[in-house]
């Protein structure tokens, strides 16, 4: 199992130093030594946990505090402020900011590293979040569709899935590949904040799979958005060649050579506007039909449950 990832941020490199010296025989310790490195490195490295000083130049640790609990894909990272002074106002400052905990300067370093593990075991045992979106995770995608079944009231729930994604991956890297997994959870909630109603909800199912939760008769806008939205800047991802003859060539599942198409994005929407669904395991079957249809149609594109029973096999998906 690879380590889990942390950063720390602080511009003594003596404290850094110690920092590594305590934390590396169990983590994988990214450095930053100002606060804004320390948020490029969050958005390039997604780590598990964030140790920020206090005060740093060009923005202190509660503004980089505050800026990261303010991103919904952000706000379940844990993160933990050095103080050097130990003044009760800081470490007040700190909590109210948004910080899970504050370690005071000077630290013993097994007294870093026990603080470390408690705080990373209780966000994990608090938080179901895919490590590499920090979007929900399975648990809380089947407790909401649940909850939404209990309810009785209308909705509908939107399949995602990435095309060639396989390809793309065996040809530029896993590390390119996770940069398009975000890419995508950035897409989805982009338009779900600027777009979407305020009881919608995003989930990162795994892989390149992600669930949209909202009401039916917005979900085909939505899909219009989301899919506008991701081909624009998709091919920021690839280099000039490929880009420019629009696919990469790769191997298939079989081993064989073919030419693959850029990146794009099926979707499947299955509703409960026609007939009553009853359990996840029913709606996640339909999803994963409609959305195995929509992948056979060349770029981006959705298709929509429209019969009106689900013993209807002579009727097709609505196709966009």
């Amino acid at each position: 199992m690879p380590k889990k990832k942390i950063l720390a941020a602080d511009d003594d490199p003596d404290i850094l130093d110690i920092i590594k010296l305590a934390l590396e025989d169990e983590y994988n310790v990214v450095i930053a030594h100002n606060g804004e490195e320390a948020i490029e490195e969050v958005y390039k490295q997604s780590p598990d946990l964030v140790l920020l000083d206090y005060i740093m130049p060009k923005l202190n640790g509660l503004e980089v505090c505050r800026r990261l609990k303010s991103d919904i894909l952000l706000r379940h990272m844990p993160v933990v402020m050095l103080t050097g002074k130990g003044e009760l106002r800081d470490k007040v400052t700190g909590l109210g900011a948004g910080a899970d905990d504050y370690i005071v300067k000077p630290f013993e370093p097994e007294e870093l590293l026990a603080r470390i593990n408690t705080i990373i075991r209780r966000s994990e045992a608090d938080l179901d979040a895919n490590p590499l979106s920090k979007l929900p995770g399975n648990v809380t995608i089947t407790k909401e569709l649940e909850k939404r079944i209990g309810e009785g009231g209308r909705f509908a729930v939107c399949y995602l899935d990435l095309d060639n994604f396989k390809a793309y991956n065996d040809t530029y890297g896993f590390k390119k590949g996770d940069e398009i997994i975000r890419y995508a959870a950035r897409t989805l909630l982009d338009v779900m904040q600027n777009c979407g109603n305020r009881d919608d909800f995003l989930g990162h199912i795994g892989g390149d799979d992600f669930v949209y939760i909202t009401n039916p008769d917005q979900a085909e806008g939505l899909c219009q958005k989301i899919i506008s939205s991701f081909d624009l800047n998709i091919g920021e991802f690839y280099n000039e060649e490929d880009l420019k003859r629009g696919f990469i060539v790769s191997k298939d599942r079989k081993g064989e050579t073919q030419e693959f198409p850029l990146i794009s994005i099926s979707i499947g929407i299955v509703s409960n506007e026609a007939f009553e669904l009853k359990h996840p395991a029913e709606i996640g079957a339909i999803g994963a039909e409609l959305k195995a249809f929509a992948k056979t149609i060349m770029g981006s594109s959705y298709v929509k449950e429209r019969r009106s029973k689900k013993t209807d096999s002579e009727e097709t998906p609505e196709i966009a």
